[in-house]
């Protein structure tokens, strides 16, 4: 059972949520919050597996609430932004917070029971589209001349080419379908990258990915 905290301004926002989520058998809604304050009061005392935080919310929003919720002392409870606004600018500022997805409110109610399952399993919730975007005009790469980037020398090379497949936007079947390897391997060598680069998600990885520079080397 996924245990949720939904974070609006908007009663009536919240209270949609909470009917789409609960009708689900294996998602619950233990609390809601108003503003990002009390969704990091709420979270503190209910310990959810996952918070629902919009990003438009009076005093704290929903980027300095993930900031410090995910800043915290582990476990910490996997972030999935929602918001009206689908600017460049939010979507960055969310992972860069920490968040592990990313949905519009405008999302039909199938595709955010999805999503919220999906950002669980430990997926990113971004069309690879958005990710490439976002990372290339966002994130500051090293020159051609820098080398191998040192963050990546612990990680194999098959680990590589699972990484970069994940950089561009790849799931795990696709994945094991690129390098005819069963999913069961996929994901044991997602979560090898994971664990040895001490990264929370794969939009994590996906961020490191482009940050180091890996995605402009030659595969």
């Amino acid at each position: 059972m996924t245990r949720i905290l939904i974070a609006d301004d908007q009663a009536l926002v919240r209270g949609g949520l909470r009917m789409i989520l609960e009708a689900q058998p294996d998602l619950h809604v233990v609390g809601e919050a108003a503003d990002g304050s009390e969704a990091l009061a709420q979270a503190r005392e209910l310990q959810p597996d996952l918070v629902l935080m919009d990003i438009r919310m009076p005093g704290l929003d929903g980027l300095g609430a993930t900031q410090q919720l995910l800043a915290g002392r582990e476990p910490t409870p996997k972030v999935l932004v929602l918001t009206t606004f689908d600017l460049d600018e939010y979507v960055y500022e969310a992972i860069h917070a920490g968040a592990s997805g990313f949905l519009l409110k405008s999302t039909p109610p199938p595709q955010l029971v999805e999503g919220v399952r999906a950002v669980m399993a430990g997926d990113a919730l971004l069309s690879p589209e958005i990710t490439r975007r976002l990372l290339d005009r966002f994130t500051r790469r090293p020159p051609p001349s820098a080398g191998a980037p040192p963050e990546l020398a612990e990680l194999t090379q098959r680990e590589l080419e699972v990484l970069r497949l994940i950089a561009d936007g790849r799931s795990n079947a696709e994945i094991a379908a690129t390098l005819v390897l069963s999913e069961a391997t996929v994901k044991t060598h997602v979560n090898h990258i994971l664990t040895k680069l001490r990264l929370r998600d794969r939009v994590q990885a996906v961020a490191l990915a482009y940050r180091s520079g890996l995605m402009d080397a030659e595969s």
